[in-house]
């Protein structure tokens, strides 16, 4: 740039030199030489631009040519990015990262032929196949619980009881009244014999026979309906001792000991689900309906698959058993029921979960890992172990699995992990899975972590956060950052961390407001000795001076400096008491209306 500026120069001056040497010539000759001059001045005006834009570009070869030959050796290690430039007080920052010109360490997996089948997904519920409220059927207190909640009961299992002694009598009642009629009745009948023997023999009259076989009846009645009496009676005793309706899975329980329990409770005893087997509900969309009608009707069995939430874990497997006879047309949906057998007890009733229905099997398609595939192409490892991307269209998903087409072939190798950090002809080493992760989570540790800031902590700092997770450590370090922030700082690097490098390292203010707080009042031989009195010592600039290191940052200028006493007695005290010293001094230089001292000391 100065060559080009001098070119400039020397061409203008040329330039007028030659105008005034041509107006100091005669009036006539210059009107006679008017015609000759114009091409020369021409002439003159090219040849100057020429010779500045030739020093313009001489300079900029020999700067590029510089900047070639400190670069020439970059691509062996990979091109690093600039660093940035030093400030007044402050150091160079380092260079950016290197290229990809190092092997990528990647995990690969291998294009298979298998069997794949059509599922359709949906998201379902679990119903129990049968549901049975407990309740008491008669009134009385409760006095016995023969069950645990959530245990298994089969079906007559007695659950628990209720007084009995009420109903016990009643029963007695109802027998002695039995009783009575059926003496009654055996009697009865005894004189109706007696008066049939004495009719054979014209003894007695037919009328009065005739009576007592009305009486006996009439007797016989009576006991029928005593016996009716005592099985009710029984039958309500027998109420007293609650069993389970039918087989399956106890709930909470409803009602506790002394309670008086009767038939109209709307919560009953307990609650029994039936979950062995179970059965899912699920909808699918009506353009499988057809499909799904057509196997039921031919009885094909349709394997059903329930998966937890997150699909990580299988819960069951069972097969479709029925489809609902109407389609929801808000929907445009049709519910479906599949069973299960769940015998590890796995489903519950109401529980949500996520649907698998094999619709049908594709023989021997060509599929890849499900995690090689990055919208419609792959990364394939050619034989010297560098990668190209390859087109394909993606078919259906089984699990880890994914059928595709396209400019594959059975045994080649695909990359699975490590992709992110991969071009096209980029050379990578193929390794573990596990590795290639370890890599990955490194690469994000080191983006995520704040630059210099391992440094600024002590050794059992360092070691407790090289055992944290990385969203453990970023709460860390954004809690390190909030605690030494609200000390206080004025200082451009007082905070946790280093400053920006190769920026002035005092703060954020305009240089001319870095020196001492008395620097407008300073005279001008004073200015660097004031300005070497505020300027930062090199630990504050890098902002790794240690615990104290912001304290001594905050309110720098105007602190009172401290006698040697003072100082002993500081280093003793904790951040907090640190900064309440510091408050206290200004208070009282306030108070003292002094702008310099305090407390037998001088203003730094």
């Amino acid at each position: 740039m100065q060559l080009d500026t001098i070119g400039a120069n020397s061409g203008s001056k040329f330039l007028r030199s030659t105008m005034s040497s041509s107006s100091h010539l005669h009036p006539n000759r210059q009107s006679l030489q008017q015609g000759k001059a114009r091409p020369a001045l021409l002439a003159t005006v090219v040849l100057a631009v020429a010779a500045a834009g030739g020093g313009y570009w001489w300079y900029t070869q020999k700067q590029g040519a510089s900047g070639d030959t400190s670069a020439s050796a970059a691509p062996k290690q990979g091109a690093g990015g600039p660093g940035a430039r030093a400030g007044r007080n402050g150091r160079a920052g380092p260079g950016g990262p290197g290229g990809m010109s190092q092997a990528q360490p990647v995990s690969v997996g291998v294009v298979e032929q298998r069997d794949m089948r059509v599922l359709v997904s949906a998201i379902g519920t679990m119903n129990a196949r049968a549901t049975a409220v407990v309740r008491a059927k008669v009134s009385g207190e409760l006095l016995k619980l023969h069950f645990k909640e959530g245990d298994e009961v089969k079906a007559g299992q007695l659950l628990a009881e209720i007084d009995p002694r009420s109903f016990a009598a009643a029963l007695a009642q109802v027998q002695g009244s039995l009783a009575r009629d059926q003496a009654q009745l055996k009697n009865a009948q005894l004189d109706l014999q007696r008066y049939k023997e004495l009719q054979a023999q014209d003894s007695i009259a037919r009328q009065q026979v005739d009576t007592q076989a009305a009486l006996v009846r009439q007797l016989q009645g009576t006991v029928a309906a005593d016996q009716g009496q005592v099985d009710a009676a029984k039958l309500q005793l027998s109420y007293t001792k609650i069993t389970a309706p039918i087989s399956g899975r106890l709930g909470l329980r409803q009602a506790d000991l002394g309670n008086v329990v009767n038939p109209s409770d709307t919560n009953g005893l307990v609650t029994i689900t039936q979950i062995r087997p179970i059965d899912a509900v699920f909808s699918i969309p009506e353009a499988h309906v057809g499909t799904l009608a057509q196997q039921l009707r031919e009885g094909k069995v349709m394997p059903v698959e329930l998966w937890d939430r997150e699909q990580k874990q299988i819960l069951a497997k069972g097969q479709l058993n029925a489809l609902d006879n109407t389609i929801d047309t808000t929907t445009g949906t049709v519910k479906a029921k599949a069973s299960f057998d769940n015998a590890e007890r796995k489903l519950f009733a109401n529980q949500f979960v996520n649907v698998k229905l094999q619709l049908r099997q594709i023989d021997q398609a060509l599929v890849v890992p499900a995690n090689a595939v990055q919208n419609n192409f792959v990364y394939l490892v050619k034989p010297d172990n560098t990668v190209t991307q390859r087109k394909i269209t993606v078919g259906v998903t089984d699990g880890d699995y994914v059928s595709v087409r396209g400019e594959l072939e059975p045994g080649d190798k695909v990359v699975t992990d490590g992709i992110d950090r991969l071009r096209e002809g980029a050379q990578v080493t193929v390794v573990d899975s596990e590795k290639v992760k370890k890599v990955d989570q490194a690469v994000q540790d080191a983006a995520s972590q704040p630059r210099g800031m391992m440094r600024n902590l002590s050794p059992e700092q360092r070691e407790k956060v090289s055992k944290m997770t990385p969203e453990e450590r970023k709460e860390f370090f954004q809690k390190l950052r909030a605690e030494r922030g609200g000390n206080g700082s004025n200082g451009g690097n007082a905070g946790p961390g280093p400053g920006p490098r190769g920026a002035d390292a005092r703060g954020d203010q305009p240089r001319e407001a870095q020196g001492s707080p008395a620097k407008a009042d300073a005279k001008p031989d004073a200015k660097p000795a004031a300005a070497s009195e505020a300027r930062p010592q090199a630990g504050t600039e890098r902002g790794d001076g240690g615990e104290g290191r912001a304290e001594r940052a905050e309110g720098r200028g105007d602190r009172p400096q401290l006698s040697p006493e003072q100082r002993a007695k500081l280093e003793a005290l904790s951040p907090e008491e640190r900064r309440a010293f510091f408050q206290k001094l200004r208070a009282e230089r306030e108070a003292n209306g002094q702008t310099g001292t305090a407390a037998g000391g001088t203003s730094r």
